[in-house]
């Protein structure tokens, strides 16, 4: 006798044997993983504000590309995570195609940093970076890739300083932040940011991360860690799964002034769409964003929602846009088995405009 789910004493005694063995295996598997690591790349510092670091990627043969391509991620995760292991990594796809990487690693703010604004981050530290580039290579424009939050802020720099950059590059950026499947949005929209970030200062970490785990509670909570059982006895997997965890913790504090702006501006305003943006008391206008765009998005996206990304095409002022569809979530776009795809895509688009 069984129920419609076909569980009878058997399969459910067969089932505890199983879970017993892994979790014994386990043990076994824990012991020889050691120290996990993450970046599959060496990189060397070229450039310093503060916190702030530029670092260049050293790849296996010199690059060929006659102009850089400068990464800019989002403050709310470490960087890294386009570089996270070998068979897993953007950067590594984009060097071994001949591309020369540089990155800004925005570090950890502190106390000290609480009333950095967008400007700083904006003008001061990733236009420093720029400006550096353009010196480094004696170019008067470079490419740049933004991812996430860090490509709000490229579209952002392209708009105020279109001649300094060749080509951009957009990954799983917003462009519309009230499209109405962004949960994210409607939980910032009503938000009194002002009282928020007065009361806290800088914006711990842990409650961010913890929002953000919250926009899918059973996947993030519960399912990952109970199939993480499954995984126990494979070494390798267990790696990756614990490299992954490392990263999603390892979060930075939100400076408050920036934080204030960006919510306020972006988020509450959509200040891409209606305006309102102001870095340094110069309006931001999509419409200068003339250079060559390629956006690519994840269709499985819950943090940046496809038609908040598409919503790019009809506010810049470009004719050489280009979209990439890619199948999968926010953070699948880097490490997915279909992620190796991306780097390719993007090093045929930037040779078609870089001579």
């Amino acid at each position: 006798m069984h129920g419609p789910l076909n569980i009878t004493p058997d399969r459910l005694a067969a089932e505890a044997v199983r879970f017993q063995q892994k979790l014994a295996a386990g043990l076994q598997t824990l012991r020889k993983v050691g120290d996990y690591d993450y970046g599959a790349t060496g990189k060397e510092e070229v450039w310093r504000d503060g916190k702030v670091v530029l670092y260049r990627y050293a790849g296996a043969k010199a690059p060929t590309a006659k102009v850089p391509v400068l990464i800019s991620y989002a403050l709310v995760n470490r960087p890294y995570m386009v570089d996270l292991q070998e068979n897993r990594s953007l950067v590594r796809g984009l060097l071994e195609r001949g591309e020369d990487v540089y990155i800004i690693d925005w570090g950890y703010p502190d106390r000290s940093d609480r009333f950095l604004t967008l400007e700083d981050y904006i003008e001061r530290f990733l236009g420093g970076a720029v400006d550096e580039l353009r010196r480094r290579h004696r170019l008067d424009a470079i490419n740049l890739l933004g991812i996430c939050q860090g490509g709000a802020f490229a579209l952002t720099y392209a708009a105020l300083h279109p001649e300094k950059i060749r080509n951009l590059i957009t990954m799983v950026t917003p462009v519309d932040f009230h499209t109405p499947d962004n949960m994210l949005s409607h939980w910032t929209r009503d938000m009194d940011v002002d009282l928020f970030v007065d009361t806290l200062g800088n914006v711990p970490a842990d409650l961010m991360n913890f929002c953000y785990l919250t926009l899918k509670p059973w996947r993030l909570f519960v399912q990952k860690y109970v199939g993480l059982v499954d995984i126990l006895d494979d070494p390798g997997a267990l790696e990756d799964f614990l490299r992954m965890e490392k990263w999603i913790f390892d979060s930075p504090d939100q400076a408050g002034e920036a934080f204030r702006q960006f919510i306020k501006q972006y988020y509450q305003g959509n200040g891409f769409l209606e305006g309102g943006i102001e870095i340094g008391g110069r309006e931001v206008d999509l419409g200068f964003v003339d250079m060559p765009v390629l956006n690519i998005y994840a269709e499985q996206d819950h943090l940046v929602p496809p038609d908040a990304s598409r919503a790019l095409r009809e506010v810049v002022g470009t004719d050489d846009y280009t979209e990439l569809s890619f199948r999968g979530g926010h953070i699948g776009i880097y490490v997915s088995s279909r992620a190796r795809e991306v780097p390719a895509t993007i090093h045929d688009w930037l040779a078609k405009r870089t001579r």
